[in-house]
Protein backbone atom coordinates (compact mmCIF):
# COMPACT_ATOMS: atom_id res chain seq x y z
CA UNK A 1 0.00 0.00 0.00
CA UNK A 2 1.29 3.45 -1.00
CA UNK A 3 1.31 6.13 1.70
CA UNK A 4 0.12 9.45 0.24
CA UNK A 5 2.29 12.52 0.70
CA UNK A 6 0.54 14.67 3.32
CA UNK A 7 -1.18 17.82 2.07
CA UNK A 8 -1.99 20.82 4.25
CA UNK A 9 -4.19 23.26 2.34
CA UNK A 10 -5.42 26.62 3.55
CA UNK A 11 -8.87 27.85 2.51
CA UNK A 12 -8.96 31.61 2.96
CA UNK A 13 -12.64 31.74 1.94
CA UNK A 14 -13.79 35.38 1.44
CA UNK A 15 -10.86 36.83 3.34
CA UNK A 16 -7.67 38.51 2.22
CA UNK A 17 -6.48 41.67 0.47
CA UNK A 18 -3.23 42.53 -1.29
CA UNK A 19 -1.69 43.19 2.12
CA UNK A 20 -2.45 39.58 3.08
CA UNK A 21 0.19 38.34 0.64
CA UNK A 22 2.72 39.01 3.40
CA UNK A 23 1.18 36.14 5.38
CA UNK A 24 1.50 33.80 2.38
CA UNK A 25 5.14 34.81 1.94
CA UNK A 26 5.79 34.14 5.61
CA UNK A 27 4.32 30.65 5.20
CA UNK A 28 6.57 29.98 2.22
CA UNK A 29 9.62 31.19 4.15
CA UNK A 30 8.72 29.09 7.18
CA UNK A 31 7.97 25.82 5.39
CA UNK A 32 11.66 25.05 4.98
CA UNK A 33 12.58 21.59 3.75
CA UNK A 34 9.44 19.81 4.94
CA UNK A 35 8.23 16.95 2.75
CA UNK A 36 4.62 17.99 3.42
CA UNK A 37 2.83 19.49 0.44
CA UNK A 38 1.42 22.91 1.27
CA UNK A 39 -1.25 24.88 -0.55
CA UNK A 40 -3.10 28.15 -0.07
CA UNK A 41 -6.43 28.84 -1.74
CA UNK A 42 -7.09 32.60 -1.58
CA UNK A 43 -9.99 34.55 -3.14
CA UNK A 44 -9.76 34.47 -6.93
CA UNK A 45 -8.61 38.10 -7.18
CA UNK A 46 -5.43 37.21 -5.28
CA UNK A 47 -4.50 34.02 -7.16
CA UNK A 48 -2.30 35.64 -9.82
CA UNK A 49 -0.59 37.96 -7.35
CA UNK A 50 -0.01 35.15 -4.89
CA UNK A 51 1.39 32.91 -7.63
CA UNK A 52 3.90 35.62 -8.49
CA UNK A 53 4.71 36.31 -4.84
CA UNK A 54 5.35 32.62 -4.12
CA UNK A 55 7.19 31.77 -7.33
CA UNK A 56 10.07 29.37 -6.66
CA UNK A 57 8.73 28.29 -3.26
CA UNK A 58 7.17 24.99 -2.13
CA UNK A 59 3.72 26.51 -1.61
CA UNK A 60 1.05 25.72 -4.20
CA UNK A 61 -1.73 28.20 -4.96
CA UNK A 62 -5.30 27.12 -5.56
CA UNK A 63 -8.84 28.28 -6.22
CA UNK A 64 -11.90 27.82 -4.04
CA UNK A 65 -14.36 26.81 -6.76
CA UNK A 66 -14.61 26.41 -10.53
CA UNK A 67 -17.43 26.44 -13.04
CA UNK A 68 -18.26 23.33 -15.04
CA UNK A 69 -17.75 25.16 -18.35
CA UNK A 70 -14.61 26.82 -19.69
CA UNK A 71 -16.33 29.96 -21.03
CA UNK A 72 -19.82 31.37 -21.29
CA UNK A 73 -22.45 33.78 -20.05
CA UNK A 74 -21.99 33.00 -16.36
CA UNK A 75 -21.70 36.38 -14.67
CA UNK A 76 -19.42 36.32 -11.65
CA UNK A 77 -18.19 32.75 -12.10
CA UNK A 78 -14.61 31.56 -12.54
CA UNK A 79 -13.64 28.68 -14.83
CA UNK A 80 -10.96 26.08 -14.21
CA UNK A 81 -9.19 27.37 -17.31
CA UNK A 82 -9.07 30.86 -15.78
CA UNK A 83 -7.69 29.47 -12.51
CA UNK A 84 -4.96 27.60 -14.35
CA UNK A 85 -4.19 30.69 -16.45
CA UNK A 86 -3.78 32.70 -13.24
CA UNK A 87 -1.27 30.14 -11.94
CA UNK A 88 -3.42 27.92 -9.72
CA UNK A 89 -2.41 24.28 -9.25
CA UNK A 90 -5.17 23.19 -6.86
CA UNK A 91 -8.90 23.80 -6.58
CA UNK A 92 -11.37 23.13 -3.76
CA UNK A 93 -14.64 21.67 -5.03
CA UNK A 94 -17.87 20.71 -3.29
CA UNK A 95 -17.17 22.55 -0.03
CA UNK A 96 -20.17 22.28 2.29
CA UNK A 97 -20.67 26.05 2.12
CA UNK A 98 -21.14 25.69 -1.65
CA UNK A 99 -23.30 22.60 -1.30
CA UNK A 100 -25.52 24.37 1.23
CA UNK A 101 -25.72 28.01 0.15
CA UNK A 102 -25.66 27.30 -3.60
CA UNK A 103 -27.40 23.91 -3.48
CA UNK A 104 -24.55 22.15 -5.28
CA UNK A 105 -25.30 18.47 -5.86
CA UNK A 106 -22.87 15.56 -6.08
CA UNK A 107 -23.47 15.45 -9.84
CA UNK A 108 -22.57 19.13 -10.22
CA UNK A 109 -19.43 18.67 -8.13
CA UNK A 110 -18.43 15.73 -10.36
CA UNK A 111 -18.78 17.96 -13.45
CA UNK A 112 -16.59 20.58 -11.80
CA UNK A 113 -13.99 17.90 -11.11
CA UNK A 114 -13.96 17.04 -14.82
CA UNK A 115 -13.43 20.72 -15.63
CA UNK A 116 -10.50 20.85 -13.21
CA UNK A 117 -8.92 17.78 -14.79
CA UNK A 118 -9.26 19.28 -18.27
CA UNK A 119 -6.95 22.09 -17.21
CA UNK A 120 -4.46 20.20 -15.10
CA UNK A 121 -5.75 21.31 -11.71
CA UNK A 122 -5.57 18.96 -8.73
CA UNK A 123 -9.03 18.87 -7.15
CA UNK A 124 -9.65 18.74 -3.41
CA UNK A 125 -13.16 17.28 -3.23
CA UNK A 126 -15.05 17.97 0.00
CA UNK A 127 -17.57 15.69 1.69
CA UNK A 128 -19.21 15.72 5.10
CA UNK A 129 -22.38 15.18 7.08
CA UNK A 130 -24.60 17.60 8.99
CA UNK A 131 -25.16 17.40 12.73
CA UNK A 132 -28.67 16.07 12.14
CA UNK A 133 -27.33 13.30 9.91
CA UNK A 134 -24.70 12.34 12.46
CA UNK A 135 -27.23 12.24 15.28
CA UNK A 136 -29.43 10.02 13.09
CA UNK A 137 -26.55 7.58 12.60
CA UNK A 138 -26.31 8.40 8.89
CA UNK A 139 -22.77 9.84 8.75
CA UNK A 140 -21.13 6.87 7.02
CA UNK A 141 -23.96 6.48 4.54
CA UNK A 142 -24.05 10.18 3.68
CA UNK A 143 -20.29 10.62 3.30
CA UNK A 144 -19.66 7.50 1.21
CA UNK A 145 -22.58 8.41 -1.05
CA UNK A 146 -21.05 11.85 -1.57
CA UNK A 147 -17.72 10.24 -2.47
CA UNK A 148 -19.34 7.94 -5.01
CA UNK A 149 -21.45 10.74 -6.49
CA UNK A 150 -18.85 13.52 -6.54
CA UNK A 151 -15.78 11.68 -7.88
CA UNK A 152 -15.99 10.79 -11.59
CA UNK A 153 -14.27 7.71 -13.02
CA UNK A 154 -11.89 10.01 -14.90
CA UNK A 155 -10.00 10.64 -11.66
CA UNK A 156 -8.37 7.21 -11.94
CA UNK A 157 -4.63 7.74 -12.31
CA UNK A 158 -4.89 11.47 -11.62
CA UNK A 159 -3.76 13.48 -8.59
CA UNK A 160 -6.59 14.42 -6.25
CA UNK A 161 -7.50 14.62 -2.59
CA UNK A 162 -10.70 14.09 -0.62
CA UNK A 163 -11.40 16.38 2.32
CA UNK A 164 -13.71 15.15 5.06
CA UNK A 165 -15.33 18.17 6.66
CA UNK A 166 -18.15 17.41 9.08
CA UNK A 167 -20.45 20.38 8.52
CA UNK A 168 -21.15 20.71 12.22
CA UNK A 169 -17.44 21.23 12.95
CA UNK A 170 -16.71 23.97 10.39
CA UNK A 171 -16.05 27.26 12.13
CA UNK A 172 -17.78 26.11 15.32
CA UNK A 173 -14.78 25.15 17.41
CA UNK A 174 -16.22 21.64 17.68
CA UNK A 175 -14.30 18.65 16.38
CA UNK A 176 -15.15 14.94 16.25
CA UNK A 177 -12.95 12.68 18.34
CA UNK A 178 -10.25 10.59 16.71
CA UNK A 179 -12.28 7.35 16.64
CA UNK A 180 -15.04 9.21 14.78
CA UNK A 181 -12.54 10.72 12.33
CA UNK A 182 -10.84 7.36 11.78
CA UNK A 183 -14.18 5.65 11.15
CA UNK A 184 -15.14 8.11 8.41
CA UNK A 185 -11.67 8.28 6.86
CA UNK A 186 -11.50 4.48 6.81
CA UNK A 187 -14.85 4.30 5.05
CA UNK A 188 -13.72 6.91 2.52
CA UNK A 189 -10.55 4.91 1.82
CA UNK A 190 -12.56 1.72 1.30
CA UNK A 191 -14.89 3.55 -1.08
CA UNK A 192 -11.97 5.04 -3.03
CA UNK A 193 -10.35 1.61 -3.34
CA UNK A 194 -13.59 0.13 -4.62
CA UNK A 195 -13.85 2.92 -7.19
CA UNK A 196 -10.24 3.31 -8.33
CA UNK A 197 -8.33 0.24 -7.15
CA UNK A 198 -4.74 0.63 -6.01
CA UNK A 199 -4.60 4.13 -7.53
CA UNK A 200 -6.70 5.28 -4.60
CA UNK A 201 -3.76 4.69 -2.24
CA UNK A 202 -2.05 7.78 -3.66
CA UNK A 203 -4.89 10.14 -2.76
CA UNK A 204 -4.62 11.79 0.66
CA UNK A 205 -7.77 12.08 2.75
CA UNK A 206 -7.69 15.43 4.51
CA UNK A 207 -9.57 16.36 7.64
CA UNK A 208 -11.20 19.78 7.84
CA UNK A 209 -13.31 21.45 10.48
CA UNK A 210 -11.90 23.73 13.21
CA UNK A 211 -8.31 22.53 12.73
CA UNK A 212 -5.98 24.72 14.78
CA UNK A 213 -2.49 24.51 16.30
CA UNK A 214 -3.83 23.15 19.59
CA UNK A 215 -5.51 20.07 18.05
CA UNK A 216 -3.57 19.57 14.83
CA UNK A 217 -1.06 16.99 16.07
CA UNK A 218 -3.73 14.71 17.52
CA UNK A 219 -5.90 14.87 14.39
CA UNK A 220 -3.06 14.56 11.89
CA UNK A 221 -1.74 11.40 13.53
CA UNK A 222 -5.08 9.62 13.38
CA UNK A 223 -5.32 6.62 11.05
CA UNK A 224 -5.94 7.50 7.39
CA UNK A 225 -5.64 11.24 7.99
CA UNK A 226 -3.37 12.43 5.20
CA UNK A 227 -3.43 16.14 5.90
CA UNK A 228 -5.84 18.95 6.61
CA UNK A 229 -8.00 21.53 4.91
CA UNK A 230 -7.63 24.53 7.19
CA UNK A 231 -9.96 27.51 7.35
CA UNK A 232 -9.48 30.41 9.74
CA UNK A 233 -6.15 29.17 11.10
CA UNK A 234 -4.63 29.43 7.62
CA UNK A 235 -5.02 33.22 7.56
CA UNK A 236 -2.13 33.74 9.96
CA UNK A 237 1.27 32.36 9.00
CA UNK A 238 2.20 31.53 12.59
CA UNK A 239 -0.89 29.38 13.11
CA UNK A 240 -0.73 27.75 9.69
CA UNK A 241 2.94 26.87 10.07
CA UNK A 242 2.24 25.32 13.47
CA UNK A 243 -0.29 23.01 11.81
CA UNK A 244 2.11 22.13 9.00
CA UNK A 245 4.82 21.27 11.53
CA UNK A 246 2.40 19.04 13.44
CA UNK A 247 2.34 16.44 10.63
Amino acid sequence: MTTPTPLIAGNWKMNGLASSLAEAKAVAEGVGTTSVRVGICPPSLLIHRMTEALAGTKVLVGGQDAHTDDTGAFTGDISAEMLADAGAKLVILGHSERRDAYRESDALVAKKVLAALRHGLEPIICVGESLEQRKAGQALEVVTAQVRGSLPAELKGKAFAVAYEPIWAIGTGLTPNNPQIEEIHGAIRETLTAMFGEDADKAPILYGGSVKPSNAAEILHAREVGGALVGGASLKAEDFLAIIRAV
